[in-house]
């Protein structure tokens, strides 16, 4: 009808390809698909990939942190979602907080390399910011560590931002009660790593880093689908920070170990997708492990390997199709 329409009206061609668009845009809406731009319609239609990020997107985007390691140990953390209820465990028993120097120190990290805030309502409690860092005031708020307390006595002078290139985010703080000045540091754990000459027993002492074991403590946490991030420190003399400071001599504290649970209709769209003919690739700057957790669990094909961002750039531009073509989770993109 169309083809007949615009041969015997040639100019009538844009109003028969608007009209027909607005078609196919009625019926997405019914679809509860909102199209804000009519050409999406054709494309969707002609779609047979679609990259999608983790967070937020394919999962719950509720981070809680879940598991605690530092200073050597791990520990539990009870409760769910953003109210700060629940306590810090220690093989089952609920710990006291001062004893474990390390673990507050960590906790306290995960607090001022922060930009969120944790806000009080009426009936319940919300994140202002990125879930993951809300996550880490939560968790810490339950060792009794509040965050407007914590920020009055340890103001902060400077801040490098968190980028995706670079994969951690840096804080310089004065720390009043003792009179000095530290740099935390919050990120991947290949970032953090790097950065690290030392590490912390429980009491904060210090301690030869045993990098492998760290590698495989969070190997074994990312398994179970945990979204893992790393914390160091470093005392500084400066007013402010840059990347040049921030390259070596670092403090390895610990890892906090979050989950954030697939969505329930992620996995009924990919189910779809495939059914379609249309193939679903993750692509996160989550740690390898923990993307290839969430992709079995939303059910995504093609999950014998993960690719990360580091073989890419080692892999000549002649091999991608055929790699696009074998995996469906790429990891630790920048």
């Amino acid at each position: 009808s169309v083809a007949l329409a615009v041969g015997a009206i040639p100019e009538g061609l844009p109003a028969a390809l608007t009209i027909t668009l607005a078609i196919g845009v009625s019926r997405m809406a019914k679809r509860n698909a909102i199209i804000r731009k009519l050409p999406a319609v054709e494309t969707l239609g002609s779609t047979t990939v679609i990259c999608s990020d983790k967070t937020g997107t394919l999962t719950q985007n509720q981070m809680t942190v879940q598991t605690l390691y530092a200073g050597g140990q791990f520990f539990d953390v009870t409760g769910s979602g953003y109210t700060p209820e629940g306590e810090i465990c220690l093989n089952g028993t609920p710990i006291a907080h001062p004893h474990f120097p390390a673990l507050m120190e960590c906790l306290k990290a995960g607090l001022l390399c922060n930009d969120a805030r944790l806000i009080a309502e009426p009936d319940s409690w919300r994140i202002e910011g990125d879930p993951t860092e809300g996550a880490l005031l939560v968790a810490a708020h339950k060792a009794g560590l509040h965050h407007a307390a914590i920020c009055t006595d340890h103001p902060r002078l400077d801040a490098i931002p968190f980028e995706s290139q670079h994969q951690f985010m840096a804080t310089l703080h004065h720390n009043l009660a003792i009179d000095s000045r530290h740099v935390y540091l919050k990120g991947s754990l290949e970032s953090i790593l790097a950065r690290c000459d030392k590490a912390v027993d429980p009491q904060m002492h210090l301690t030869a880093l045993d990098k492998a074991l760290i590698q495989q403590q969070v190997e074994r946490l990312a398994g179970h689908g945990l979204r893992v991030l790393a914390f160091a420190r470093s005392d500084h003399d400066d007013d402010g920070v840059n990347h040049d400071q921030v390259k070596d001599g670092f403090i390895f504290l610990g890892l906090q170990a979050m989950i954030d649970p697939p969505r329930p209709e992620a996995i009924t769209s990919i189910a779809a997708c495939y059914r379609a003919g249309i193939q679903v690739k993750m692509i996160t700057g989550d740690h390898p492990v923990t993307a290839l957790a969430i992709a079995k669990q939303l059910g995504m094909q093609h999950v014998e390997r993960v690719v990360t961002g580091a073989e890419l750039q080692t892999t000549h531009e002649s091999q991608y199709p055929n790699m696009v073509e074998e995996c469906a989770v790429y990891a630790r993109i920048a």
